[in-house]
């Protein structure tokens, strides 16, 4: 049998992670289709109780499917219709659970060699693998250290080299440098990223940090209510956000209307001008940087202006973020000796403008 093809598909790879979600619980059901390349690392996100969390618990085994299917390298591993379900221990799958799940009477070097261990390896050969994945790691001087006496980076890199001694096919990291703190974390990301840069199989990362996932992952998957709604890599996410919950999560204002040439009316009648000119429904957002505030009606060539409330005012980094409600209600960032100058309070009454050239629509 010839090993050529000669169809116009024969340069396109199957794909190593082929699944269609489904879990239906009481009050919630989980859809979501993934499909990822050898070597790609997908990033979940989305609000609490989105499904992100049952996606993984879903591909890890831990909670069986109700419809779909998941195939893995060509394998089906699980398809309800044919009552095929592969349970959690015999699948190439590694987990990095949140808070790492480290046995605390094991040694970090057994720790990570329970893995192999499991698989049916030789005592000696298992702990030769978990000493060369300590070193990888940079931990090899803590070899014997057990999990409560490792710092939290160091506890969550021997969580990643237990997971990956198994040799997995699908890599699970679940939300795993939200136990770090913040200078910790930096130092975490960019090893993780190293690691995972490295990692042959494909990887699925559930996160709340939108920088985690820019850094660590090459998709992101954004699902709420149990359904993707909108998926890309990071530039594409954030430079067109399809629900408020993106557009939150990559820092803009977002509104959805009727596009008219340059003109986006949104439902309750307000209008935004902006330099595209589209027909039909149409997104129209643009960053709280770009919008200036006014206590008395500017004299402005701004062809957005909008009379608003400040409802609140919070410390944004070194901006301060505030919140306003009217007919356009949005965010604006300032400096701090603009909020003093304008002599901005919850209650107050300014005037917000925003460039055309600076609000941008496109296509819903």
């Amino acid at each position: 049998m010839s090993t050529f093809s000669t169809s116009s598909t024969q340069d396109v790879p199957s794909p190593a992670l082929d699944t269609r979600l489904r879990v239906d619980r009481a009050a919630f059901t989980l859809d979501l289709a993934l499909t990822a390349a050898p070597g790609e690392v997908i990033a979940l996100l989305g609000p609490n109780g989105a499904g992100k969390s049952t996606a993984l618990r879903a591909l890890a085994g831990l909670l069986p499917l109700t419809g779909g299917h998941l195939r893995l390298d060509g394998r089906v591993l699980e398809e309800p219709a044919r009552r095929l379900h592969t349970p959690a221990e015999e699948r190439p799958v590694g987990v990095v659970f949140q808070d790492y799940l480290l046995f605390p009477h094991l040694s970090a070097l057994d720790n990570i060699a329970f893995g192999p261990r499991c698989q049916g390896r030789p005592k000696r050969e298992a702990r030769a693998e978990a000493a060369a994945w300590l070193d990888r790691m940079g931990l090899a001087e803590h070899a014997s250290v057990r999990p409560g006496r490792l710092s939290g980076g160091q506890a969550q890199r021997v969580a990643l080299a237990r997971a990956l001694a198994v040799r997995p096919r699908l890599l699970l990291l679940d939300e795993p440098l939200a136990a770090l703190d913040a200078r910790t974390r930096l130092d975490v990301r960019a090893r993780l990223r190293r690691h995972l840069a490295e990692f042959e199989a494909v990887a699925v990362l559930v996160t709340h940090d939108p920088l985690d996932a820019m850094v660590l992952a090459d998709r992101l998957v954004v699902i709420e209510d149990g359904r993707e709604v909108q998926s890309g890599t990071a530039a594409e996410v954030a430079r067109r956000p399809r629900t408020d919950y993106i557009a939150r999560l990559v820092g803009l204002n977002l509104y959805q209307g009727r596009a008219e040439g340059t003109r986006v009316t949104l439902p309750e009648g307000t209008v935004v001008v902006t330099t595209e000119e589209l027909s039909g429904p149409a997104f129209v957002a643009f960053p709280p940087s770009a919008v200036t505030l006014h206590r008395d009606r500017p004299q402005s060539s701004a062809r957005n202006l909008w009379q608003l409330r400040v409802t609140g005012l919070d410390l944004h980094g070194d901006q301060v973020r505030a919140e306003l409600a009217g007919s356009l209600p949005m965010a604006a960032d300032l400096t701090p000796a603009a909020v003093a100058e304008l002599g901005l309070a919850p209650g107050a009454t300014v005037w917000a403008s925003v460039k055309a050239t600076q609000a941008h629509a496109y296509p819903a």
